[in-house]
């Protein structure tokens, strides 16, 4: 492609897409955070399409914008693709145009306009605004489908060669793989439209037709905005049925067009990115294009702390599970580049995010808000790695002389005792021209898991099996299953009602004999979330069982006693010790306080890993980067205290749908599983709003004082 005069800086491109849309009735949106704040089920945002899948889902009309209601909006939505299917980070740094953490543009119709003006406006940003060669586009449409049922895209087809100058020839049916889009395996759907930008010299252009090459996985024949058309509900049974509402998603990345719109071959090259690899290069003190081994590194440097910084900032903390598993593997990969190729040896990465929070701060300006903190968490992240990755390096060269391979074992090795992820060490087996036994990997991880779970376990496994229990004959339900639909939780509303006994049973385990019995319903909290069971006794008119654990069970919950009824006779009074489980409400109670305060006092970053609530204390486990001075502890606990002393009242909402729990910002811990309704607990709507089940205060005046 011929070099271009004058262009446009990526700033300048950026707003000028919004400017664009700005002038067709666009509302212009911010980017939602990385991090999503109300789909625990997803890693992180991966498509400009995922803040707004509410409205696709018909739960929204339109987004709401100051008041207004908008029905056209446009954004840039930062994404980061490095899981699943999406999972290219193997190949980040090494080619031109991979990366962890990308822009996307798009304009969105919510059951406006269609694809007559998504099409004509595409061409019109493309063509006539940025000045891109006709020639050299493609469109794509859907050719159809016979086993959907669908034909061809031919309104699509049509629109392309009446309202555009682009070539008939350049108009291109391609099969369902690249040209249908699905939200999932049901739901919203239709066919996509693709624009793709040949970038060939003329010379090449003339030998071989684009159109050959267009999905063919050339990099310099490349897609660069995908106009979906959703118009499709996928029901159970696999058939597609006619949305009553039909919208459009359209997404083009930004880097992409900054490099084609800057003329230049590589996304590293256009001055999104160019900036920062001159910092980098300085800093380590090497010239950028002189040498390809180092241009790697300082390309995966420069990629990676994007993704580690932008996520962060949006609260994704480096760990060892989840989201945070994610930041690690992509920081410690970053790190051994710098290492292995570099020659670092001490933190590094934290101080690029200087260069990059001034480069987004009128974009993304949480960056420049975050830059000490942000910078701070990554030193101390690099540091914890640093420690042990030279002798990491060194047994890697040791497990793999003279080999053709790195085994299962060494893999497993290398990721428990020195901190690699596996995929860092599959890098530098490929390096050296090995393979890594992947299977026998995950095989070893599975036992690990495996021994973890079995270690946790107790007879629960014998206490779902339905002939180990002993039932009442007189009972109301009259088996097993049918007292699990049956089963009732009262336990919210009432410390004392009669029950009846369902069923009995003694299970023999390595810590003795333990006697269980199940109820139609129960006053008796379960142990889940943190918060351990009540304790309290099973009264009838001749014998008193004291209840010692609950535990939730298929059959509803399953209660642990001193010793088994002689009769299942009754009446049968449930009665929980009030002060033991008052004592336990209090100090749940201000776990969510100490929550809502530690997110407030060190960052957003700050999310509870796990808790224990007990009635004579409370753990709250959370992940933060360094260790946390005594004067800021002291701080903390004096607005705990401070929060008490305002005697905030307790909200409690039952059965409140998911979805609406998600809209209003309550807090939903990653990797829990929620049902389609949910209890929600608020402390001041300002202040203090979780997804809950547990037993707390009617207000925080009821704690006392607090002491950390």
């Amino acid at each position: 492609m011929t070099s271009i005069s004058n262009p446009m800086t990526s700033n300048e491109i950026r707003q000028s897409f919004f400017d664009f849309f700005a002038e067709k009735g666009h509302a212009i949106v911010p980017s939602s955070p990385v991090v999503p704040s109300d789909d625990p089920t997803l890693l992180f945002i991966n498509a400009g399409m995922a803040p707004f899948k509410p409205i696709f889902l018909g739960q929204q009309a339109g987004l709401m914008v100051q008041g207004k209601e908008f029905r056209r909006v446009a954004d840039t939505q930062k994404c980061i693709r490095v899981s699943g299917k999406h999972n290219d980070l193997e190949e980040v740094g090494i080619d031109t145009y991979h990366h962890t953490l990308f822009e996307m543009l798009g304009n969105w119709s919510f059951g406006d306009y269609f694809k007559e003006e998504a099409i004509e406006w595409a061409w019109e940003l493309l063509v006539d605004r940025w000045g891109l060669d006709p020639d050299r586009l493609y469109a794509t449409v859907f050719g159809g489908d016979d086993q959907d049922g669908v034909p061809p895209d031919t309104e699509a087809e049509e629109l392309w060669a009446s309202k555009t100058s682009i070539a008939r020839d350049h108009i291109l049916r391609c099969g369902k793989k690249d040209n249908f889009w699905e939200m999932g395996e049901t739901g919203p759907s239709g066919p996509c439209s693709e624009i793709h930008i040949d970038l060939r010299s003329d010379e090449e252009r003339a030998k071989t037709p684009g159109s050959s090459l267009v999905n063919a996985d050339d990099p310099r024949v490349m897609e660069i905005w995908n106009l979906v058309f959703i118009q499709f509900d996928r029901q159970k049974n696999g058939s597609l049925k006619p949305l009553p509402d039909k919208h459009v998603d359209t997404g083009m990345g930004f880097e992409r067009i900054c490099a084609v719109l800057q003329g230049k071959t590589s996304n590293y090259d256009s001055d999104v990115f160019e900036g920062l690899i001159q910092a980098i290069a300085k800093d380590a003190g090497v010239t950028y294009g002189q040498e390809e081994s180092t241009d790697i590194a300082i390309r995966v440097i420069a990629d990676h702390i994007r993704a580690v910084a932008f996520a962060a900032g949006d609260g994704a903390m480096p760990s060892n599970e989840g989201r945070g598993y994610v930041i690690r593997r992509i920081l410690r990969r970053a790190v051994r580049y710098g290492w292995d190729r570099l020659g670092y040896t001490e933190p590094f990465m934290h101080r690029f995010v200087d260069p990059l929070a001034a480069q987004f701060k009128d974009v993304f300006p949480e960056l420049e808000a975050q830059k000490s903190s942000l910078q701070d968490i990554i030193r101390a992240e690099e540091a914890s790695f640093i420690k042990t990755l030279g002798q990491g390096i060194e047994r890697f060269q040791e497990l793999t002389k003279g080999q053709n391979k790195v085994s299962g074992e060494a893999a497993f090795m290398l990721h428990d005792t020195y901190g690699f992820p596996v995929d860092l060490t599959s890098l530098m087996a490929r390096e050296q021209g090995l393979e890594v036994d992947l299977d026998g990997f995950d095989a070893l991880m599975a036992q690990q898991k495996e021994r973890a779970r079995a270690a946790g376990a107790t007879a629960t496994a014998s206490a779902n099996d339905a002939t180990a229990w002993q039932l009442n004959p007189e009972a109301s339900v009259k088996t097993l299953d049918a007292l699990g639909e049956a089963f009732d939780f009262i336990g919210y509303d009432h410390f004392e009602s009669e029950v009846q006994l369902v069923a009995k049973a003694t299970l023999s385990t390595k810590k003795g004999d333990r006697h269980l019995v199940l109820l139609d319903r129960s006053p008796f909290y379960a142990e889940s979330g943190g918060q351990t069971a009540d304790h309290g006794v099973l009264e009838s008119p001749t014998e008193t069982l004291n209840v010692l654990d609950v535990q939730k069970g298929p059959h509803g919950f399953v209660h642990t006693v001193d010793r088994l009824p002689t009769s299942f006779s009754g009446p049968w009074t449930a009665k929980v010790d009030r002060v033991r489980r008052t004592e336990t409400a209090k100090h749940h109670s201000s776990a969510h306080l100490l929550h809502a305060i530690l997110r407030d006092t060190l960052g957003s970053h700050v999310v509870q890993k796990g808790s224990l609530v007990t009635h004579d204390r409370m753990r709250f486990d959370f992940a933060h980067f360094e260790q946390i001075p005594q004067e800021t502890l002291a701080d903390i606990q004096q607005q705990v205290n401070l929060r008490i002393q305002e005697n905030i009242p307790l909200t409690e909402e039952r059965d409140v749908s998911i979805d609406q729990a998600k809209e209003r910002g309550a807090m939903m811990l990653f990797g829990e599983k929620y049902g389609e309704s949910v209890r929600i607990i608020t402390f001041d709507p300002e202040f203090s709003v979780e997804l809950c089940a547990g037993t707390h205060v009617q207000a925080t005046g009821e704690l006392g004082f607090y002491v950390i």
